[in-house]
């Protein structure tokens, strides 16, 4: 099988995954270029590379230099949120295919800039979200799409983690998030959450998301955890940051159904994408992991554990991953488990199989462009008294007959 010359964007925490992991452990891949705009990063980068895999590839600070580079003939683009959109545009204007980490973007001009370069070039930006090809979240889709559900009326989710060290800690971690929390007040991180919820309403593919409305709360949990933690710097203890403890964010979509998102990262609390699904015939609720259906038969009591249906309702993808029948499988060992139980390994894979078969990526440039404009949306509405506002139609009216999707093994769409 030949290699795919890849170059990574970005080798912090998350980058180095990809480039030193991910990538590494696949035969169809070889990482030819990395790029941090910290050295030790690419030199740590370069040294983790040749020690699996034997290659010791290039490294710059400017990631021009690695798109540009015939060394290079595909980009996956893991930097901070605001590299994002400037990295995958000037690689598709390149002429070379491109998967970006997730993230909200920072202007709608933003958004149609990806729209835009892939309209001209006809070369996809795929987002890796992972959460879509979540064992649960793949059930659930399978549910959705089988009439388990009924006609979906409502769904809700979000991302509530408890990051207050890494924010916090920001400056020692060379972390973009702290800077974004002090200058921005938004839903910055809404895609775990929508991008299941948005393939199981057809969004862009015969539904759209119209308008939304978004309120945040004060902010004062990352005061407050200074205060308690003497390695925190002293002057986070009464700095005024702009992003509200809990972001909520209501979204109408053109057949009526609604979807609530919740960003809550700056308080005390578990992990949860709190994914909740409301239908004519059934509901679903992840924090308490239960399902019900109505006229059909139940397996425990009133409710039953969504446990009872994840062995029979499993997804072919998940299936066929756990039994090592990918189409696309390329490890020689159990390391496809090592990264949030497989679901990266998965939208990686999906992406080189789009590329392998010359086909639509499942999570394409109109995607990308409709789940990271919630980010400026909501912060507009925010700063307007949680005023309603319009959500653009970046298919420019082709969502009611789109027939360009993503067709293979890793498909999300009907």
């Amino acid at each position: 099988m030949d290699q795919i010359k890849v170059g990574v964007i970005g080798v912090g925490a998350r980058g180095i995954c990809y480039a030193a992991g991910l990538l590494c452990w696949r035969r169809d891949t070889v990482v030819t270029y990395v790029c941090d705009l910290y050295e030790d990063r690419c030199q740590f980068a370069v040294e983790d590379i040749q020690k699996k895999n034997g290659n010791t590839p290039k490294w710059t600070k400017n990631y021009k230099e690695l798109i540009e580079s015939p060394d290079v003939e595909v980009v996956i683009v893991t930097s901070s949120w605001d590299n994002h959109v400037p990295a995958c545009v000037y690689a598709m204007k390149c002429g070379k295919p491109v998967a970006t980490e997730v993230g909200g973007a920072y202007s709608i001009d933003d958004c149609w800039k990806l729209v835009n370069a892939y309209e001209k070039t006809g070369i996809h930006c795929m987002m890796l979200e992972n959460c879509c090809y979540e064992d649960r979240e793949l059930a659930l889709l399978r549910m959705v799409r089988e009439g388990m559900f009924g006609k979906i009326v409502h769904c809700e989710g979000g991302y509530q983690h408890d990051l207050r060290d890494e924010i916090c800690e920001g400056e020692e971690r060379r972390h973009y998030r702290l800077c974004n929390y002090q200058n921005r007040n938004c839903d910055n991180y809404p895609t775990h959450a929508l991008g299941p919820i948005s393939k199981m309403l057809d969004i862009n593919r015969g539904n759209r998301m119209v308008k939304l409305i978004s309120m945040a709360s004060g902010a004062w949990g990352l005061n407050d955890y200074a205060k308690k933690h003497d390695n925190i710097p002293a002057e986070l203890q009464t700095y005024r940051f702009k992003q509200g403890d809990i972001v909520k964010t209501m979204i109408q979509c053109a057949h009526g159904e609604t979807i609530c998102l919740t960003l809550d990262t700056s308080l005390v609390g578990h992990y949860t994408r709190n994914l909740t699904i409301r239908g004519t015939d059934g509901w679903f609720e992840e924090n308490s992991n239960r399902l019900q259906f109505d006229n059909k038969p139940r397996k425990g009591g009133k409710y039953d554990s969504f446990e009872a249906y994840r062995e029979e309702w499993r997804h072919p993808i998940r299936e066929a991953f756990l039994n090592q029948t990918s189409p696309g499988y390329t490890f020689e060992n159990d390391y496809k488990f090592a990264m949030h139980q497989g679901i990266d390994w998965l939208v990686l894979d999906a992406f080189f199989t789009s590329l392998h078969d010359n086909d639509v990526p499942p999570i394409d440039t109109y995607d990308c462009a409709a789940w990271m404009a919630i980010s400026p949306l909501s912060e507009i509405s925010i700063a307007n008294g949680s005023m309603p506002v319009d959500i653009p139609d970046f298919t420019r009216g082709m969502w009611t007959h789109r027939t360009e999707k993503n067709t293979g093994f890793y498909a999300l769409d009907k």
